[in-house]
Formats: structure tokens, C-alpha cells, sequence
């Protein structure tokens, strides 16, 4: 077995935008490296989508995630108090997702097992069903 099967937040607003794990990885590097191209070399993403990721974070809320300040030197991106309620809240919600999807989720992961001896698959069917109650009888 290669590894313990995840689960993955994605969330979709309805302005059309979205959070995904890859948003706050990208938040998470720049708020390391301080400007976008520098998050695009640690990251591997090109430049370019990092950009257009930190352009639609920007616009999925009514509160800047990033400030960003142009320049050829001296330029650079920082994360607004906002960006990092928005780690802490995403975080969050990682957290309890994982827990209260534990137990159904380790029971997915073990029906991969080529093993897995299934639970309720037809064995309700061959069982001998009860006979059924008796009526009562009611005294008077």
C-alpha cells in the first residue's frame, strides 16, 4: 500500500470563485519569498499562472488577499492581515474535514485492499430472516 488515502478541500464560492490546496500553497510562498516571481521559482508554477492565481484570489473577495508593489527592483507581493485569516480559516476547516471524515475515509482506503472482505455486500441476504413477532394478546 502506497499511502493513507486524503482528502482535499476545495472550496467554490458563489461569485464563481474558488480555494484550493494549490491557492494556499501559492499564499504560503509568497508570504515565504515576499513577491510572485519568487513564489513561481520555489513553487515550479510559471509565472504567469501565479500571477493570474494571485489576480483571482484578489477578486474572489471584497478584501485584498495580497498587496502587490510593481517594480523591476525593489517590487515584490505581501499577504494582507486578510491572506492570513484565510490560511488560518482554511486550515481549519482542513482539520475538522479530516476528522470527521476519518473512520469513512479509512474504510474507503481499505476497500482498495484487493482483501477487503466486504461489510453488508449480501450477507443480510443469506442470513435466515426471524420469524415474525406475535401479536400481543390484550386482557381486559
Amino acid at each position: 500500500m502506497k499511502g493513507a488515502a486524503q482528502i482535499e478541500l476545495t472550496i467554490n464560492f458563489n461569485n464563481g470563485g474558488r480555494l484550493t490546496p494549490e491557492d494556499l500553497l501559492l499564499i504560503e510562498t509568497i508570504r515565504k519569498e515576499r513577491s510572485i516571481l519568487g513564489a513561481a521559482r520555489a513553487s515550479g508554477i510559471s509565472y504567469r499562472k501565479c500571477w493570474l492565481m494571485v489576480d483571482a484570489l484578489n477578486r474572489t473577495f471584497e478584501t485584498p488577499v495580497f498587496e502587490t508593489y510593481p517594480g523591476r527592483r525593489g517590487g515584490g507581493a505581501e499577504i494582507t492581515p486578510f491572506g492570513e485569516r484565510l490560511i488560518a480559516l482554511y486550515r481549519s476547516m482542513e482539520r475538522r474535514t479530516r476528522t470527521a471524515t476519518a473512520a469513512a475515509l479509512g474504510e474507503l482506503q481499505k476497500a482498495t485492499d484487493p482483501d477487503y472482505q466486504k461489510r453488508a455486500s449480501g450477507a443480510a441476504e443469506a442470513a435466515p430472516k426471524a420469524e415474525p413477532r406475535r401479536a400481543r394478546s390484550r386482557r381486559s
